[in-house]
């Protein structure tokens, strides 16, 4: 919501005429295209960022193989800490555009979208700041069954196979061990029935 807040009070009230004749859209941050144009490129790409982990995160528990699950972690705690970067950068730009503009009539119309871009910015910093440490946590997990079932982990090549465990025939086991040569033909509680 805040990347919306962002691009789109610079897309409809920071491009304003200075002087009310000149048919020339400047920007409002001290006649400087370039924040303007980072400040809404910003935006957009945290909105698309964003739409895609939420689907990510729906479908998340639904991805079966334990690396595509990590793959997926790795991917959210990058973007998010590159998001929460570049949200920086963002407000310190438009910031600083913004301290050294000078407000004549044209431009004090799309001062209000300008004070908003640069608080909602400073907002999603924190935001992202937050969504990294989620991701962070998240992996940290790591293979807690709640995220991983033991099935999905992969068997060692090397490991040999357990087999039946040994010491248990002279015990008095739940069952006897597989392939003994002391069958009885007729096992205890067991009648062959007559057809």
């Amino acid at each position: 919501i805040f990347s919306i807040v962002v691009f789109s009070s610079i897309v409809n009230e920071c491009y304003v005429n200075r002087d009310g004749h000149d048919s020339k859209l400047l920007c409002i941050f001290n006649e400087n295209d370039s924040a303007c144009g980072f400040g809404v490129a910003v935006g957009v790409i945290a909105f698309f960022g964003c739409m895609f982990f939420c689907m990510l995160d729906l479908y998340f528990q639904q991805i079966s193989s334990v690396k595509d699950r990590k793959r997926a972690v790795l991917l959210d705690l990058g973007f998010s800490g590159l998001l929460a970067f570049l949200w920086f950068v963002a407000f310190c730009f438009l910031a600083n555009q913004w301290q050294r503009t000078t407000l004549s009539r044209g431009f004090a119309q799309g001062a209000d979208a300008a004070r908003a871009a640069i608080a909602f910015s400073f907002f999603s910093i924190i935001m992202w700041v937050v969504l990294a440490l989620r991701a962070l946590q998240r992996y940290r997990l790591g293979t807690d069954m709640s995220l991983f079932a033991p099935e999905q982990f992969p068997a060692e090549a090397a490991a040999p196979y357990p087999g039946y465990p040994v010491g248990t025939e002279g015990t008095d086991a739940y069952q006897s061990p597989p392939f003994s040569d002391t069958l009885e033909p007729n096992p205890k509680g067991y009648q062959v029935p007559a057809y």
